[in-house]
């Protein structure tokens, strides 16, 4: 029996089918939408309610952007880091309190460094306090359409009740574009680079996917591995939403393939069925996925922030270029001059551009500006020379420094390390005991000299010893202990 030949519509709708199919092999929420329209592209548990992460940044930047649109702030409106900010869990700039920094260059260390000190400073900034904050936040969800979120911080770090979904963020994406224009290029800011340290967007697609213009990335060990990008071209722009990616290099692939494919099947809305706009999509009422377990158990080493470390995940690439199965290879086949497989995209590194230079202090320019910068990179030098387990000096978290290493480490790491220092005087204090006569002098001299570096007190013990008489070592035995314990309490204070 002849059967009758398919027919290129039959083959392409059947082929399209599988293109809309969802693909979710590990719990994911994915979503891709047309920026101007909201016209949905593809969605998978886009409804899912899910933890933001450094996400939430996105709504902070809006906020506090409307603010500085409405007149209410300015870009060079001075903001002061408090204790509280200061507290914030890496990654951050790490600036000690009383710091000012503008509302400019706080708005770019969030965006690119996802600072959440920065965070912080701007909530109490614009809101007075973070809980202030938060509330402004829920009133722009709830103005915007976003249903489904809540905030409880500006910064995304864990909290009971910070919930979205991936509708939502593509509708905040979307408000941004619309309401903010004039200030979108907070979102897409390839590097930026504070005294001598360059930090990279974490977003990988800035600089490598062709037209990705935006936006943020988030991480916590509950959430996975959240991005949401945008890019244009031809005049078109698509906004992609991925929620728990594996990592870092993962959310990225996904991106660019959700972007892919929403670009390739542009002439073929006619074979899918419509999905809608994004606001139109009927929220999942259940609790968020958690995936601690997954991402941050025990065969897992993660930073405690959006960067990813790479050599962690150099499996990723091989298994997760064709990670949609069939969709890749349909896609690819409908354009004949498809971008390089992400995979193999992600893995160049970015286009070179000139960093953003982000500095402490009032706004500057010219001179004053390149003197900033040097001020800047003189406080990170102590640390910079500073060997390992040295580098503490300072529960000063100075600056930038080093966010890796503070990114791997638990604060209450970083605190053990500045609890050790005064363990270096206790030779000192010990040294200063023996000696008979030692601190007959140093006694006389009171607390102020006792203030001075511990090298001149030892350097005048030998001096001291021929000069005293015998009774007086007795009488002033107990005073070279009380005399050595400002010198243990100057030496973290340095």
């Amino acid at each position: 029996m002849h059967l009758p030949r398919p027919s290129l519509k039959w083959i392409l709708a059947v082929a399209m089918l599988a293109v809309a199919a969802p693909q979710m092999a590990q719990a994911e929420a994915l979503l891709v939408v047309e920026a101007d329209s909201g016209k949905v592209l593809q969605a998978d548990n886009a409804t899912m309610p899910w933890y933001p992460a450094s996400l939430s940044k996105m709504m902070t930047a809006y906020v506090t952007l409307k603010a500085v649109k409405d007149g209410r702030v300015s870009l060079d409106t001075l903001l002061t880091v408090s204790p509280t900010a200061a507290s914030q869990s890496p990654s951050k700039m790490g600036f000690r309190p009383g710091t000012q920094v503008t509302v400019d260059n706080a708005l770019k260390m969030m965006l690119v460094k996802s600072a959440n000190d920065m965070a912080v400073v701007l909530a109490e900034g614009i809101g007075g306090s973070i809980d202030g904050f938060a509330g402004i936040m829920n009133q722009t969800a709830q103005k915007l359409g976003m249903t489904q979120t809540s905030y409880v911080n500006p910064n995304g770090l864990p909290a009971d009740g910070q919930i979205t979904s991936a509708r939502d963020m593509a509708i905040l994406a979307r408000a941004i574009i619309r309401d903010l224009p004039e200030y979108e290029y907070f979102v897409h800011i390839p590097s930026i680079r504070f005294g001598r340290r360059i930090t990279q967007n974490f977003n990988k697609l800035i600089g490598r996917y062709p037209g990705a213009d935006g936006f943020k990335t988030g991480f916590i060990c509950a959430s996975g591995y959240n991005l949401v990008a945008s890019a244009t071209r031809d005049g078109k722009r698509l906004i992609a939403v991925v929620l728990g990616a594996s990592s870092g290099r993962m959310r990225a692939i996904r991106a660019a393939q959700l972007l892919d494919r929403g670009f390739a099947n542009n002439g073929l809305a006619w074979l899918r069925p419509s999905l809608g706009t994004v606001d139109n999509l009927v929220p999942i009422d259940s609790t968020p996925p958690n995936l601690r377990e997954e991402m941050c158990g025990p065969k897992h080493k993660r930073p405690a922030s959006d960067e990813d470390a790479e050599d962690t995940i150099a499996s990723a690439g091989s298994s997760s270029t064709n990670g949609d199965g069939g969709v890749s290879f349909f896609a690819s086949g409908l354009q004949a001059a498809m971008p390089a497989k992400p995979a193999d995209m992600l893995a160049q590194p970015a286009a070179a551009s000139e960093p953003v230079v982000v500095y402490t202090g009032p706004t500057k320019t010219g001179a004053a500006l390149i003197a900033a910068v040097e001020a800047d990179t003189e406080k990170m030098q102590p640390v910079k020379r500073a060997k390992g387990k040295h580098s503490r000096v300072a529960g000063k978290k100075p600056d930038a420094a080093d966010d890796a290493k503070a990114d791997t480490k638990s604060a209450s790491k970083s605190d053990s390390k500045s609890d050790s220092k005064p363990a270096t005087a206790k030779p000192a204090r010990h040294a200063n005991a023996k000696p008979d006569a030692a601190a007959a002098k140093t006694a006389a001299a009171d607390k102020p000299a006792a203030a001075k570096p511990a090298g001149k007190p030892a350097a005048a013990k030998p001096a001291a010893k021929p000069k005293t008489s015998a009774d007086k070592p007795k009488t002033a035995a107990d005073k070279p202990k009380a005399a050595d314990k400002p010198k243990a309490d100057a030496k973290p204070a340095g």
